[in-house]
């Protein structure tokens, strides 16, 4: 694909280059080589962007120049994944339904599906169009989902839960597992409480792999437009994420956890239950979150702390011994 047309795609602004240059492909700024396409969008790699040996840069509108050509844009993150599509076409899966699916009488499903190998449709679930349910999936009765659903292999959707459009969820993914609540006896055993809730997913969610997203006993478990999750993350039942919110992986929110809308949980953030989390705020990896936390906040630690706070802990806490010893040489001798 030539760089004039790139540009074209990208809304990009060429500088420093021939748009009859053929791009072949896209790699990192320290591994891409001739012929390939790269981008920049953090300033510490300006050195690494002047001795780069690709045949173009995607960069900021306020980058430096440098002797590659480059496409000047708003947002070089954005335009980077959106060559990356130019290139890379999602597989495409042509509408039918494998002999060993099973779908139950009662089940509606759009036009232009396909289902792959095992599949099961239970009875009286709706299903829009163009979806693509690979290997194993299961979605269990009473399920209703949207148009352009895509599952990969192993996804299960259990009763009752609603899925809107837009939705895709990875390999294994269980949407409306039971919420994991249990009530103890005066003898010391555990009693199951029923948990019939379904789990609500609205449009434009991902959710990636191994990840579950519990039912409650009561209300619903909601996921709102444009939440993106990724693997192995727990949402507990009765919890509310927020719109445009990300989760990333290991995160794990206990029951009736409240989640704003574009919120940021980093790698293996917990949350207690019941607590709140305000609009745009940012958790930092491995956090714990016991308190709720204001919109817009920035916080560390465990328990999490404001992140200025936490610095200041971190910077301290290598010196504890010192201190402790300085201390216990000032108490009074019996």
């Amino acid at each position: 694909m030539k760089l004039s047309q790139i540009a074209s795609a990208l809304h990009a602004r060429l500088e420093n280059g021939s748009p009859d240059t053929e791009i072949t492909g896209l790699n990192g700024i320290e591994q891409a080589g001739p012929g390939e396409l790269t981008f920049v969008a953090n300033p510490k790699y300006v050195a690494a962007a002047r001795h780069t040996k690709a045949a173009a840069v995607i960069v900021a509108e306020n980058f430096p120049v440098i002797p590659a050509a480059t496409l000047r844009v708003d947002n070089p993150y954005l335009s980077f994944a959106r060559a990356l599509e130019l290139f890379h076409e999602p597989l495409r899966y042509a509408p039918g339904v494998h002999p060993t699916a099973v779908v139950h009488a009662t089940a509606k499903i759009g036009r232009d599906a396909h289902l792959g190998p095992y599949v099961v449709v239970d009875e009286n679930v709706e299903i829009g169009e163009h979806a693509v349910l690979l290997a194993h999936v299961v979605i269990y009765r009473g399920v209703k989902i949207g148009d352009n659903f895509f599952a990969h292999a192993h996804a299960v959707v259990r009763e009752n839960c609603r899925v809107g459009n837009n939705v895709m969820l990875q390999n294994g993914v269980v949407i409306g597992g039971d919420g994991f609540g249990f009530a103890k006896t005066s003898d010391g055993h555990w009693q199951k409480i029923p948990q019939p809730a379904p789990v609500v997913i609205e449009d434009d969610v991902e959710v990636q792999a191994n990840s579950c997203i519990d039912r409650a006993s009561v209300g619903e478990t909601l996921i709102r437009r444009g939440v993106k999750i990724d693997n192995l993350v727990q949402v507990g039942h009765g919890s509310q994420v927020g719109e445009d919110a990300l989760l990333c992986s290991q995160v794990g929110l206990a029951g009736s956890t409240e989640i704003g809308n574009r919120v940021i949980l980093t790698g293996q953030v917990g949350v207690v239950g019941h607590c709140k989390v305000g609009d745009a705020a940012i958790v930092t990896p491995q956090s714990g979150v016991a308190h709720d936390v204001p919109a817009g906040a920035l916080v560390s630690g465990a328990p999490a702390v404001d992140h200025k706070l936490w610095l200041k802990y971190s910077a301290i806490l290598p010196k504890l011994p010192e201190i402790a010893r300085t201390v216990r040489s000032r108490l009074p001798k019996d």
